[in-house]
């Protein structure tokens, strides 16, 4: 059995998440190494996943380890410098944090170059296999809720942040069907200057190629599924997010901190439910466990495997398209915009702050 390595950049919260899904699968990974600018933090991040070597230099890690897999969780406008490094030192699989970019034409390099190079990618869409999100996507498949006719996405934390998850998780319970074209609108400015730069709030209408409707709604306006006020911020803002699949005989729900429900043709007039939350150090085991099985060729493609994060992208960065040329935009998209489209959300919304107030 194949064990493969792997240098981890990036040891802040979200790349211990991924040490410790390489450290579940230690039959299966080794983490060679691990960088971060600050040496300190690299160093305890180390200790506590038993990482025989630290580096504060990415090209300096890739280089001296020339590791099969390198994973890293940055913050977004860190996408292209890294995957360039990778590519430069031969990696095999560039596993990396959502957003895939910031914008269209960088994504488009990612993919590219990565296909050039033939590199595999994997981007951390890991929610999907929490237990709430598996026992809703069984229901689905057993055709208990009828032939799929209408999927609507949600999420209270901007587009940015939790959008690419959502249209990723869309995909998912629809069989991968793609895109088919987009109609969308958005408003506020407020998080525009955000780390993960987004508008306030943007809800879309869509059609997949299997004819499947869909619904979008990301950010301020979106609707409330956790109980509670859930203020700006807080853990239960973050998890306020769901997504239900409609189908000719009933329909299932499931909210990423408030598990799942569902209502089918064999469930006698009675709510099916069923508890589920946000939990990465669950998740991430299992999205690692694919990885190998993908490496190995146990599975066809991973579940978060680049084509489909890339598709997402497109999907999501085409109701900005929408909102500011007031036009359907269809997909894939013929010509991928060079500009910034934050930037021109800039330019063109008027400004506002819709989380005020939320």
């Amino acid at each position: 059995m194949t064990r493969y390595s792997v240098a981890i950049a990036g040891c802040g919260p979200r790349g211990a998440y991924h040490a410790e899904g390489f450290a579940a699968n230690a039959d299966r990974f080794d983490v060679t190494a691990c960088c971060d600018l600050d040496v300190g933090r690299a160093e305890e991040f180390a200790r506590r996943f038993g990482i025989g070597k630290v580096y504060s230099d990415v090209d300096a890690m890739l280089a001296a380890e020339k590791p099969y897999v390198f994973c890293f969780a940055t913050l977004p406008d860190v996408r292209l410098s890294l995957v360039e490094l990778g590519i430069k030192h031969g990696v095999k699989v560039i596993a990396f944090e959502k957003p895939v970019a910031t914008e269209l034409a960088e994504a488009q390099q990612i993919f590219e170059r990565c296909r050039e190079a033939g590199i595999k990618l994997v981007v951390s869409h890991q929610q999907k296999y929490g237990p709430h999100f598996q026992a809703v996507k069984r229901i689905v498949e057993s055709g208990e809720i009828g032939k799929v006719t209408k999927i609507h996405a949600t999420a209270r934390p901007w587009l940015s942040q939790l959008g690419t998850h959502f249209m990723d998780y869309m995909l998912y319970f629809n069989g991968r069907s793609p895109v088919k074209w987009v109609v969308a609108q958005a408003i506020g400015t407020g998080m525009l200057t955000d780390s993960h730069p987004s508008a306030d709030y943007v809800i879309a209408d869509m059609e997949f190629e299997n004819g499947v409707r869909g619904i979008f709604e990301c950010g301020a306006h979106a609707p409330h599924f956790v109980p509670g006020e859930n203020p700006l911020r807080d853990i239960k803002f973050w998890t306020d997010s769901s997504i239900t699949i409609h189908g000719t005989h009933g329909y299932a729900e499931v909210t990423t901190g408030n598990g799942y429900r569902a209502f089918t043709r064999n469930s006698q007039g009675e709510m099916i439910e069923g508890d589920g939350n946000f939990n990465p150090s669950y998740e991430q085991p299992l999205y690692i466990r694919d990885l190998a099985d993908w490496l190995d060729g146990k599975i066809a493609t991973h579940p978060c495997d680049g084509d489909i994060a890339y598709h997402g992208f497109q999907a999501v960065m085409a109701m900005y398209m929408s909102a500011l040329d007031r036009k359907r935009v269809d997909l894939p998209l013929a010509e991928i915009p060079q500009g910034s489209l934050i930037a021109r959300l800039g330019e063109t919304l008027p400004h506002s702050d819709e989380y005020q107030g939320q």
